[in-house]
């Protein structure tokens, strides 16, 4: 492109020499003829010498006047280049906020250009910029919101990004864990051989079990091929709640049909019995009947422990609550109750303030739920032992305790006896579904309350669970 010349730097020089020109060529004659001859003619020829000095003075003065006129325009000039770099080395680290640009009438068209370009140029980056941040933020919030875990590494190993629940199941912060190699961060050697497949192959899927809380996971590992190139993703799938369930079910088919096959089998064997001539002797006969009434009224209950299970967890059990003292609560079951531990050689006490606050509770309910505390306890307590009820207040809740010194709870079953159709080792040559536990959970929890087991295997159990006080 062509060259353009700003005559404005070179108009005072311009004006110096055409005025020592001027002077030179008009001035001097003019001089001569209309004022220097007729004064010499005068004699004054001294003034003509003055003048002559003047001129000669104006044209030495005339330039270095021009070149501190030229010399201040450049000074402007080169302050808005110097704005302008200033502006550029903003836009460069990224500091748009403080990008100032001016605009001066005063500068050369090409300086003036570049502002203008720097300017639009600013508010360009600045927009891309907002855009990129406010996608990033978006991506940031999906990444710590979800719920399955994040891990993205280079194919050299060096992890590159874990979101909050993948820092949560490495047990490691994501501002730690970036940089370091993935074998050291995930510490399981299933998931190194996931990520090393996954490079070059499409998405594999493995199930593992990892940490000392026992996490069962699903793990996909993913190439991010061209969107992050060189980057594989591993998603961590947290399965641990569908692992549980799926334990808890087949633990309720062994249950069950350990239950049901026992009373069935010997519904069988009598029904058999009978049918081979037992019918023709009244007395044995008699005896047989009995037995059988006793398996279907232990599958009678069985059933309705399902069926109330199951209208608890449905919201479709009706409760009864009324104001009542906690002690009107637990004497009637324990009153009820003393006589079957009495015939197997046990002490049962109670031991009850009258002054407790009062509750709000559905008696009925509670009242199962001491029975089968107490059943429990006189099952698994041996003959000489000692059965204690307690009740105290705090200052939002009573606490009711039923207290054993029996055989007591293996710690692996002791987390999991509230379990729907669970039954501890020592329970299963007791009778029972293992159904209820799990239904006094249910209507601890429907009273607002909880319930919870402290045991210490051969030095026996204690059960608690709380009903809220009910404010004055």
């Amino acid at each position: 492109m062509k060259k353009r010349v700003d005559w404005r730097l070179l108009s005072p020089f311009l004006y110096s020499f055409g005025l020592l020109i001027a002077l030179g060529l008009i001035g001097v004659p003019l001089i001569q003829k209309y004022w220097v001859g007729p004064r010499l003619a005068q004699g004054i020829q001294p003034d003509f010498r003055a003048c002559g000095w003047a001129i000669v003075g104006i044209a030495l003065l005339s330039p270095v006047v021009g070149t501190f006129i030229s010399v201040h325009l450049l000074r402007g000039h080169l302050t808005h280049l110097r704005l302008l770099t200033e502006a550029s080395r903003k836009l460069g680290e990224g500091d748009f906020e403080n990008v100032k640009i001016e605009n001066s009438v005063n500068t050369l068209p090409e300086v003036e250009t570049l502002g203008v370009t720097l300017a639009k140029t600013a508010e360009q980056l600045e927009s891309h910029f907002d855009v990129l941040s406010k996608e990033r933020a978006m991506l940031s919030a999906v990444l710590s919101q979800m719920t399955d875990g994040v891990v993205i590494a280079d194919n050299e190993g060096h992890v590159q990004l874990l979101n909050h629940t993948a820092e949560r199941l490495f047990k490691i912060s994501n501002s730690k864990a970036q940089g370091k190699s993935i074998v050291e961060v995930l510490r399981h050697h299933a998931l190194i051989e996931l990520w090393e497949v996954s490079q070059t192959t499409k998405p594999q899927t493995i199930t593992i079990e990892i940490g000392t809380d026992h996490r069962f996971l699903q793990v996909v590992g993913i190439a991010l091929g061209e969107a992050l190139p060189g980057r594989t993703m591993l998603l961590l799938q947290d399965l641990t709640q569908t692992h549980r369930l799926e334990t808890v079910r087949r633990d309720f088919i062994s249950n069950i049909s350990h239950e049901l096959r026992t009373p069935l089998a010997g519904l069988k064997a009598i029904s058999e019995t009978l049918l081979d001539g037992a019918l023709d002797e009244p007395e044995v006969a008699k005896k047989f009947v009995i037995r059988m009434d006793s398996e279907v009224e232990n599958l009678t209950q069985m059933v309705n422990e399902l069926l109330e299970l199951s209208r608890i967890e449905a919201g479709r059990s009706n409760f009864e609550f009324r104001l009542i003292a906690p002690c009107q609560l637990v004497r009637d079951p324990v009153e009820r109750i003393m006589l079957q531990a009495e015939r197997v050689g046990l002490t049962l006490e109670l031991n009850c303030a009258e002054d407790l606050p009062m509750v709000m509770a559905d008696p009925n309910r509670i009242a199962q739920v001491f029975i089968n505390l107490l059943h429990n306890a006189i099952k698994f307590t041996p003959t000489g032992g000692h059965i204690s009820v307690n009740v105290r207040a705090t200052d939002r809740d009573v606490i009711f305790k039923v207290q054993d010194n029996g055989v007591g709870i293996m710690p692996k079953d002791l987390s999991r006896i509230f379990e729907r159709f669970y039954k501890a080792d020592r329970a299963r040559s007791g009778g029972g579904t293992g159904l209820g536990l799990s239904i006094c959970k249910h209507m601890v929890e429907a009273h607002g309350g909880r319930i919870w087991a402290e045991s210490e295997e051969g030095m026996g159990s204690s059960f608690f669970f709380t009903i809220p006080i009910k404010n004055r």
